[in-house]
């Protein structure tokens, strides 16, 4: 659900963080910047900055963990029963 007000500090970055994959415009509108990508931009940095985070564009607040879950999102490939391999 999208924030009804622009977030800030840790819970910007936290939002931005969960909504990196799906791109900068849904990151801004669901941290409630709706379509102001630039302010966005700018208050990001700001946060990341407080927090000593190296950002330099919001795919970089994909962590190799959040890569990592994506790993097991395959499809499985198993026997229909332990006796039919």
């Amino acid at each position: 659900m999208a924030s009804q007000t622009p977030l800030k500090g840790t819970e910007l970055v936290d939002c931005a963080r969960a909504n990196a994959k799906q791109g900068i415009e849904t990151a801004a509108y669901q941290c409630g910047y709706g379509d102001d990508l630039n302010t966005f931009a700018q208050e990001l940095r700001i946060a990341c900055e407080e927090m000593n985070l190296q950002v330099k564009e919001l795919t970089d607040l994909i962590t190799d963990q959040d890569l990592i879950l994506n790993l097991g999102a395959g499809e499985i490939v198993a026997p229909d029963t332990a006796s039919n391999l």
